[in-house]
């Protein structure tokens, strides 16, 4: 008897960002030079901290591999989409979607995480500075990095497994731009509601656990930074945990967005307007809000030019 499923070596068809016009390759135009602008600002961020001494500090550390998730994070999309886009040709093997939704689910956690990680270390410098040195050393430094990429590695590795051994009907259409956990289950041929439980609780421990902490961390800050006799430090620190909440929700709230409702409530179009904020909006602007913005990593730039001259 003929069965209503594909073989695993079947490709997967994205119906795309865009199709095919003028406007649409107005579009490709602009996310191509969003996508340079955020590798370049990622890069250069990495650089100025792997290569100035005053910029060696926790603070910095924990920048430097939220750059380096960031550059890879949209790598894992962009470039796809846009080879894609420019041979006419919007497929992907079973193999290839497997392993985007694999590494792009392990930078998303790690991300989410890091971002939490990274709330906690100015609470520590604002409201305990005697203590910084010891709350924040080097072990404790890189002990927070392993323990988010360990913890949403295993994450991903458990949701990557389970949904690629589902069974995919016939229709091999994906109305995405890249392979993401929710635009596939629409293709799975039984019923995922279970699994989707799986999913909003897996979503609330890696997105909305470390967005809590980031919020609590910062009205701990303001707190402590109202009690200040100084109008200008209040001034600069409102202005500084504004736009880093601001950037942290951006892209929380887009992800849980997604990953918290059911397929059933998805509408495709919102999805994929929605994912452009997280995929690339956040990756590049976080450089500039974090730390281009910021004057010890304008001073560091300055000092390289100076020394390049």
């Amino acid at each position: 008897m003929k069965t209503e499923n594909q073989t695993i070596e079947t490709d997967f068809i994205f119906l795309g960002l865009f199709q095919y016009g003028p406007m649409d390759s107005f579009l490709f135009v602009a996310i191509a030079i969003l996508f340079s602008v955020a590798l370049m600002g990622n890069i250069t961020l990495i650089l100025l901290i792997r290569l100035d001494p005053r910029l060696h500090t926790p603070m910095y550390f924990l920048l430097s591999q939220l750059s380096f998730i960031d550059m890879m994070y949209i790598s894992t999309t962009v470039p796809k989409m846009a080879v894609n886009f420019l041979s006419n040709s919007k497929t992907i093997t079973f193999l290839g979607c497997e392993i985007q939704t694999f590494v792009f689910l392990v930078l998303g956690g790690t991300e989410a995480l890091l971002l939490g990680f990274m709330s906690y270390d100015r609470y520590v410098a604002i409201c305990h500075p005697l203590r910084y040195p010891v709350l924040m050393s080097k072990r404790i430094c890189w002990f927070m990095v392993t323990c988010a990429w360990t913890s949403s590695s295993v994450n991903s590795l458990i949701h990557t497994v389970y949904v690629f051994q589902l069974p995919f009907c016939t229709s091999r259409l994906v109305n995405h731009f890249f392979c993401e956990v929710p635009s596939l289950l629409p293709l799975v041929c039984q019923d995922t509601s279970q699994y989707e439980h799986t999913i909003l609780l897996s979503s609330l421990i890696m997105l909305l656990l470390p967005f809590t902490a980031i919020v609590a961390s910062y009205a701990c800050v303001l707190t402590v930074v109202f009690q200040m006799s100084s109008g200008k430090g209040q001034t600069k620190a409102i202005s500084t945990c504004s736009s880093h909440l601001l950037v942290a929700s951006l892209f929380y709230m887009t992800t849980l967005s997604t990953y918290t409702r059911p397929h059933s409530v998805h509408s495709p179009e919102e999805d994929k307007t929605v994912a452009v904020f997280y995929t690339m909006i956040t990756p590049l602007l976080n450089p500039f809000i974090y730390s281009l913005r910021n004057k010890e990593v304008m001073g560091a730039l300055r000092r390289l030019f100076v020394w390049k001259m």
